[in-house]
This record gives structure tokens, sequence and C-alpha cells, in this order.
């Protein structure tokens, strides 16, 4: 046997064969030691093959284990049964369902009675003038809201990540997360809100026949100012609740989507009242302020177009993140034409104070699950990657809620919280005094049964999306969170609108339905 080793490949993951030449020697970075090339001699003198496991944990293990994990959810017994061992990378989540459960929520229930507020201006704001005379507003209304979904919730599960994978431990890194982010939010944003009052437009024109350049022009200032402002005040918010989380030890996928949402409704539902009410007042004496209003908020995109550009965090996002935005605002405006024309019926007006409240629910559970499951796959390698956490292409029911797996346990947990959540919402409205409808038993279940089916929808699809997008090569924390937040409304608003037909159908006079 030859004594001048050749290099061969291995078939073992992350391995490679390296040869030992003799007068080398190396040094053990678990033990600062060095090592004699006649170490690796075999007993005739010749030379071994050598084998060096890289592992993942430089930036996807130890660190993102030690903040994902609570030291009470994790297992008292370790796999390791040698010292000797370097780190090993980062094994699934451990969470139990109690601690899931109780990280989740708190956030939970704050974002459901920020849905609830927004449900409540929704309420008082539909007999407004604006809302009266320019109904296209309500279209606006769920792709509006939905930019949580679209912008804030992604930076949200993005920035998330980037935490639990060390990528924001030093003050150079955050900064670069938190400007980079930030402006490409901006960006999103108002490209979004102007293609959402494009849609509002079209859609409001196609049923009636009817065109407004006016009302255009008021559509296109309010939502393009909205989505700029909220998203900026909104952002900000994030990025407090990720670095406080970071530093209570909490996992920030289990608080920071709920926490986007909590304000996120409110706020913007707030802002398109205001704003789309002070433009139609100026309607009358000065028609330039709406045009100006849009030009100013368009003008300000390539400052931050060259911010995020320059910024590599983003730069990719920035040139292919805008197919699940756009895709997912469209969605959302199909919800919103449902609003519109549900909302216009007097029989129905009762419907404005719950939509904000179911969709608001379902997207948040969803945007959780979606997160928790991309900082799953992440933990495992880079998408594309094949790892035994491998995309499933159609995962049974069985599997999404019934396995042992931490996915399908916090599936189960965010899907009991759904029933006594809204209990609570449905009681805080009523006492509030909220809406056109008193709760009777009979729609306690048809709206129970409309807000379990929704959930239940979207945490399947979620379990189904996640990973195939991440088959294919696609990062779910940019990608997933849109199309599931949108679809939470539009299945939100499609099934809300079916129990009200069905209630009035049925003659369900007790509710007092539209009255």
């Amino acid at each position: 046997m030859s004594s001048k080793l050749e290099q061969k490949e291995t078939p073992q993951a992350n391995g490679a064969v390296l040869p030992v030449v003799p007068g080398d020697c190396l040094t053990s970075p678990e033990r600062g030691q060095r090592v004699e090339p006649s170490d690796f001699l075999g007993p005739d003198g010749n030379g071994v093959e050598v084998v060096l496991l890289e592992s993942r944990a430089n930036a996807k293990g130890v660190r993102e284990e030690d903040a994902l994990l609570e030291n009470g959810s994790q297992s008292n017994e370790s796999d390791d049964t040698s010292t000797d061992r370097g780190p090993e990378p980062a094994s699934p989540l451990k969470e139990t369902s109690f601690s899931i459960g109780l990280q989740v929520l708190f956030p939970f229930l704050l974002a459901g009675f920020g849905t609830v507020a927004a449900g409540m201006v929704l309420d008082i704001v539909q007999h407004w003038d604006v809302f009266k005379y320019v109904t296209e507003v309500f279209i606006l209304v769920p792709a509006l809201l939905g930019l949580k979904g679209n912008l804030e919730m992604t930076l949200a599960s993005r920035l998330s990540t980037a935490a639990n994978i060390g990528q924001m431990d030093t003050p150079k890194e955050l900064w670069k997360m938190i400007t980079g982010n930030m402006a490409l939010i901006q960006v999103q944003a108002t490209v979004v809100g102007f293609l959402a009052s494009i849609a509002a437009v079209v859609f409001g024109w196609i049923p009636d026949g009817h065109f407004s350049i006016d009302h255009a022009v008021l559509l296109c200032a309010s939502s393009v100012a909205t989505a700029f402002i909220a998203s900026l005040v909104l952002g900000m918010i994030m990025i407090g609740v990720i670095i406080g989380s970071r530093k209570m030890g909490i996992n920030p996928d289990n608080v920071a989507t709920p926490i986007a949402a909590s304000l996120g409704d409110l706020i913007t539902l707030a802002l398109l009242s205001g704003i789309s009410w002070g433009l139609y007042k100026e309607l009358e004496s000065k028609a330039y302020v709406n045009p100006l209003v849009c030009a100013f908020f368009i003008a300000l995109l390539p400052i931050w177009i060259i911010i995020a550009k320059r910024n590599s965090a983003t730069r990719e996002v920035l040139y292919s993140g805008w197919e699940p935005v756009i895709i997912a605002m469209a969605i959302s405006s199909v919800g919103g034409l449902i609003l519109d024309r549900t909302v216009s019926d007097p029989n129905f007006a009762g419907m404005a104070v719950f939509t904000p409240v179911i969709n608001g629910v379902g997207g948040n559970l969803v945007a959780v699950q979606a997160s928790r499951i991309s900082t799953y796959l992440h933990m495992s390698g880079m998408p594309g990657d094949s790892s035994e956490t491998a995309p499933r292409k159609c995962p049974s029911p069985c599997s999404t809620f019934f396995s042992s797996d931490v996915n399908s346990r916090s599936a189960r947990v965010l899907f009991l919280l759904v029933v006594p959540g809204h209990l609570v919402f449905l009681y805080t409205i009523s006492s509030m005094q909220g809406g056109h409808t008193t709760l009777t038993l009979i729609f306690i279940v048809f709206y129970m049964t409309a807000a379990l089916l929704q959930v239940l929808i979207l945490l399947y699809i979620a379990d189904w999306m996640v990973h195939w997008m991440w088959g294919r090569d696609l990062d779910p924390d940019n990608f997933s969170i849109p199309y599931l937040t949108a679809l939470g409304d539009l299945i939100g608003t499609g099934l809300l609108a079916l129990s009200f037909h069905i209630l009035w159908l049925i003659g369900d006079r007790d509710s007092d339905v539209g009255d």
C-alpha cells in the first residue's frame, strides 16, 4: 500500500475526505492540542483516510437552538454520549404544547383585541360620507389590512429567523438588517398601495359601469399614504419586538407575527378612514391636493429602492419578492369586493364589525405556524436542501394535525385557541354594543363554524405551502405568509358572508341581523 493518500468523495452529508501529508500537523479545535502525522498512520505505516465533518452550527446550529429552546421545554437527556464530539447540527424544536400555547396566548389575545378595535372602527366609519359615496374604499379595507400579512408579518418572520440564527448579534449586523428591511417595506408598501387602489377602481367600475376620475385619484392618494405610514410605524414596532424577545429569551416566531397584527389592523384602518375622509373633504375646494399627495409618496420610491438595493440582506427580496405581495393584494381585493357588496346591503350591515376579527384571527394563527415551520426548516439547511425534513408534496390531514412532530403539535395548539379566543372577542363586541347583531346561540354556532373551518383550511395549506416552497428553493419567510393571510381574508370574508346570508334566509330575527 502506498503511503501517498488518495482524495476520495464520501457520500456523507457535510463531510469531506482530505489527504494527510506527512510533516503536517493538525490542531483539534475542540481541545486546542496538536495532532501529529503519526497519529494518522495505520499499523503498517501507511496513510489512512481522514473524514472531516463540517458542522452547520456556525450559522444555524448551537446559537439557534439556544435562542429557540427555553430551558423548561428542553429535554434533559442528551443524544451525545461522547464528550469528544464537536458541535452537532441543531436538533428539532422540542417545545411542549404547554410552552407553545403559553408563548402564543398573550400575543394572540392582544392581536385579537386589536382586530376587535378595528372592527368597531369599521362599524362606525361605514356610515361616513366617504364610505357611502365612494364605496370602493371598502374594497381597499382587506387589501390594506392585508399589508400586515404582505409586509409586516413577512418582515417579522424574516427578522425572527435572522435573529434565531445569529445574524443580528452585533450592532453592525443589527443596523444593516434594520435599514435594509425598513427601506424594502417602504418600497413594497408604496407599490402595493398604488396597485390596490387600481384594483379597487377596476372592481368598483366593472359591476356598476360608473367611473369617476376624482374618486380614482382619491383612492390612489388614500391607499398610498395609508400603506406608507402604516408600514413605517409597524415596521419600527416589529424591530423593537424582535430585539426585546431575544433579550427576554422568548422565541420571536411565537410573538412577533401576532403583535404585528395586534396594532396593524387598527392603525391601518384608522389611517385609511382619516386620510380618505380628509381628502374627500378637499375634493370640492382643493382638488389638486389628492394628486399632489399621491405624487409625493411615489416620488420617494427611488430613495428607498437605492437603500434596499445597496443592502445585501434585502437585495434579493427587492428583485424577487414582488410576486407574493402583488398576488396576495389581488386575492385580498376579491375579499374586499365581497365585503363591499355585502356591507352595502342593509340586511348585512352588521357584518362590518366581525370581518376584521375573523380575518385577523385566522391570519395571525396561520402566520405563526408558517413562521415556525420556516424556522424549523432553516435549522436543517438552506431552501432546496434535501434532509430528513424534506418537503412533502401533499401532506395528509392526519400528518398535519395528529403526528408527533413539533409542527403538528403547534397546529393543534393554534387550532384549539380558535373557539375560546373568538368567544372572548364576541363577548367584547357585544359588551361594547358593536355591530347590529345580537349574539344568539344560532349566530354563535354559525360564526364559530366559519371560524373553525377557516383556520383548519389555512393550517393545512400552510403545512403544504411552506414545504412546497422550500423544495422549490424559495425562502418561505419571504413568500408564504402573504399568500396565507390573503387566503385568510378571502376565506374568512366569504364564509362570514355565507353565514350571514344563511341566517337571513332562515329568518333568525332574534339575532337582529341587519337591523
